[in-house]
């Protein structure tokens, strides 16, 4: 049975986002999307929930402020330095370090959380990709079976799709439908 590979080319983000509403009430699951800007009329489409990058910013930050504690706590009793007859656990100077250190790991961690969270790097190019999605045209790829494809591609066009091309893929081999246009 052959796989195929329908791609709509939308103008606007609001009608790609219809067109995927489309695509979800008639059960159609294995959609992908390309956008050139960020879109939440696309991310609601899509039912994504809000990025857990936050928690994972807040848990760099916790860590950073609980190693930083644990390093200067540990670096006062190890060498006991006392200058001018102060307490040995002096707490300005450690807020200071717990800030940076709070600053330094809730960074890393969002830096690390957003590449992990977005699948980068990426080793392979995503099929249905063309260049004029990440230019001006939002990309929608629809891949299903062969006695799917008439209704799918007619559900894109009467969502607003500016073009529908049809790639039907047999297993590693890749062939474009005649008249298709390909970058």
């Amino acid at each position: 049975m052959n796989n195929i590979t329908i791609i709509g080319s939308f103008n606007d983000d609001e009608l790609c986002a219809h067109a995927i509403e489309a695509l979800r009430e008639a059960s159609i699951a294995d959609v992908s999307t390309f956008s050139p800007i960020p879109s939440h009329h696309i991310e609601l489409a899509l039912g994504r929930s809000r990025s857990p990058v936050r928690w994972i910013a807040l848990t760099g930050g916790i860590t950073g402020v609980i190693s930083a504690l644990a390093l200067t706590i540990g670096t006062t009793y190890e060498w006991r330095l006392n200058a001018g007859g102060r307490p040995l656990l002096s707490w300005p100077p450690f807020i200071v370090i717990s800030f940076e250190m709070m600053i330094l790991f809730g960074g890393i961690f969002s830096f690390f959380g957003v590449l992990f969270l977005a699948g980068l790097p990426s080793l392979e190019i995503n099929h249905g990709y063309h260049a004029r999605f990440s230019e001006d045209r939002f990309g929608l790829v629809v891949r299903c079976d062969d006695s799917q494809s008439a209704r799918i591609e007619s559900m894109l066009k009467e969502s607003g799709a500016e073009e529908v091309v049809r790639e039907a893929t047999d297993q590693n081999a890749r062939t474009v439908a005649p008249g298709a246009d390909t970058p």
